[in-house]
């Protein structure tokens, strides 16, 4: 179990990743995807190129290196922008079991 923990303080940073998810990230930012991207999961959600440059569909990554990864049948891209954030708003409800935009809104 890592160490850290996203908690609602953390909010300030998944509205920066929503805003710009391709690029430089602040050190709080990169923090927070450093525990989505870290070892301990079940599975990871991925981007699977299916066609270069205009349709990507979610994947599941196992934890197990080698292991085949699993296609989420009916979720596909045509926006990569829009596929990194779907990827990290299913991660921070996987986290913290909580729907990212909800709690957006309720902070608002």
């Amino acid at each position: 179990m890592p160490r850290y923990q996203i908690t609602d303080d953390d909010l300030q940073f998944a509205k920066e990743f929503l805003e710009a998810p391709i690029g430089y990230h602040s050190p709080g930012l990169q923090r927070v995807l450093n525990l989505m991207r870290g070892p301990h999961w079940v599975f990871k959600y991925v981007l699977v190129v299916k066609e270069r440059y205009s349709l990507w569909q979610l994947g599941k990554l196992p934890a197990q290196r080698g292991a085949k990864v699993e296609l989420v049948d009916g979720v596909h891209y045509t926006d990569l922008i829009e596929a990194e954030r779907d990827i990290f708003r299913r991660r921070w409800k996987d986290l913290t079991g909580h729907d990212l935009d909800a709690q957006i809104k309720t902070e608002a």
